[in-house]
């Protein structure tokens, strides 16, 4: 599907640059075909929805562990949860153990210790608590999130090649059954919590080695495995479906996608392609017909950014050019940032005092929470054959029938733009406009006539239009 449509919307765009080319007679004649043109009765992929983590007991700082007050707390969850005051993101991604002795650098692990051998029977440990993460997952389903991605940046230090949590190593052969079974148990005892662990992985950044918990898997090695842990999952009664594999570059996860799609096995196995991007931007989609998800990334920097543009490329607008870029050329289903709050220097949406009962919000939240807040699971984005190369465009159908589109102006000064739009229309569009000083603050800079668009577009700023 996504490869038709990927073929489907170049021959538009190739058609569209061939009436632009013309002959000047006829150009008036073809005004219609050159306008851009927004075709919502058309689909390109499916939306699962926009998330966060708050692994390596970050939660339990949300929780208030350096001092934050109840009240004080309501309003990050409303932040990063609520569809009405915040961002509404739908993908809570949980961390499973890791024991690294780092201060709120570390996971509690369900096996502290070696049962004996890979045949012996485990004795589990659980407190309920998970490092908070427990807790914000009661949360975050109060608040109408369903999809809870679980991921493992290692097995416990006994599984492994390296006989350490930290610094790579792989996992020993002979432990592929244990460790499959460990990971079902993790969501075993979210199941009794309530939570039912939706998407499940075993690995995290599979091509790069950390001084913290990190385990190295080549894609061989992960087909392996995957033999061994979609029978697993399948015997174990749990609707959970297996995510695969995290690579911290979406080109280094290219060569992972393939080996699981050369795989009839390993392919059965994985519902979602799973990769990050830090190293570099997306340049392809993934090799694959299956769900993708952009499942972790964070701009860089050594210190804490709230801006919206200042060139550093650590700041909001750096953020929405790249969900934009994303869910456009990767053709991603999903876009999961990093992690949702934290301290210090934080890449995070939103930083918590330290110690105290505060916080601060990032242009990198406001970016992230234009797109999550109207643009729901279950949407489908829309085909759009944009003129200006200044103006990055995007739309998208929600379930409930209402379509969204944002623009983000990458230009120094401000746009006129019109758009036909095709399948349907609204005299009264609601836009939003997010940049240095507004947050998605409405703003009355787009009208309808028809089947017209018309928008005025701030520059360098993100203008989110919503259409019932």
């Amino acid at each position: 599907m996504k490869r038709l449509t990927a073929l489907t919307t170049g021959i538009l765009l190739a058609l569209t640059t061939q009436v632009a080319a013309a002959d000047p007679e006829t150009v008036d004649s073809a005004t219609a075909s050159v306008r851009p043109a927004i075709d919502f009765r058309a689909a390109l992929q499916p939306i699962d929805g926009f998330g966060f983590s708050m692994a390596f007991q970050r939660a339990d700082l949300l929780h208030g562990a350096r001092g934050l007050s109840p009240e004080k707390r309501r309003e990050v969850l409303d932040l990063l949860l609520s569809k009405e005051k915040g961002a509404g993101l739908s993908i809570l991604r949980l961390g499973i153990g890791s024991s690294t002795d780092r201060v709120y650098d570390h996971m509690p692990t369900i096996l502290p210790t070696d049962p004996g051998g890979p045949d012996a029977a485990p004795e589990y440990v659980w407190d309920g608590w998970d490092g908070g993460q427990v807790w914000l997952a009661k949360e975050a389903k109060a608040y109408g999130v369903k999809r809870f991605y679980a991921d493992a940046w290692s097995a416990p230090a006994f599984m492994k090649t390296n006989g350490d949590e930290n610094n790579g190593g792989e996992l020993l052969p002979a432990w592929r059954r244990a460790y499959a079974d460990y990971l079902v148990q993790y969501a075993k005892f979210y199941e009794r919590e309530g939570i039912d662990i939706t998407d499940l992985g075993f690995t995290n950044e599979p091509d790069w080695t950390a001084t913290y918990a990190s385990m190295r898997f080549t894609p061989q090695q992960a087909v392996d495995f995957l033999k061994v842990l979609g029978p697993t999952v399948r015997a174990s009664g749990l609707k959970t479906g297996i995510v695969c594999c995290d690579a911290a570059g979406w080109d280094r996860q290219v060569a992972f996608t393939e080996a699981i799609e050369a795989d009839p096995e390993a392919d059965r196995a994985v519902r979602t392609v799973t990769g990050h991007r830090y190293s570099g931007p997306t340049t392809v989609p993934q090799p694959t017909d299956k769900h993708v998800w952009m499942s972790e990334w964070s701009p860089d920097g050594s210190t804490w950014n709230e801006h919206w543009d200042d060139g550093t490329g650590y700041d909001g607008l750096a953020v929405a050019a790249d969900i934009q870029n994303t869910l456009t050329v990767g053709n991603a289903n999903a876009y999961v940032y990093w992690t949702g709050a934290s301290l210090g220097a934080t890449r995070g949406l939103i930083q918590l005092a330290n110690p105290g009962d505060d916080y601060r919000v990032s242009k990198r939240y406001w970016a992230l929470a234009a797109f999550s807040r109207f643009i729901r699971p279950g949407a489908v984005r829309v085909p759009v054959a944009d003129a200006d190369p200044a103006l990055r465009v995007t739309a998208f159908r929600n379930t409930d029938g209402s379509r969204v589109i944002e623009i983000l102006n990458t230009a120094t000064s401000e746009k006129s733009a019109e758009f036909a739009l095709r399948g349907g229309h609204d005299r009264h569009p609601e836009a939003y406009v997010t940049d240095e000083t507004r947050s998605i603050t409405p703003a009355a800079v787009a009208t309808t006539h028809g089947t017209t668009l018309t928008a005025k577009l701030a520059p360098r700023a993100l203008t989110t239009i919503v259409l019932d």
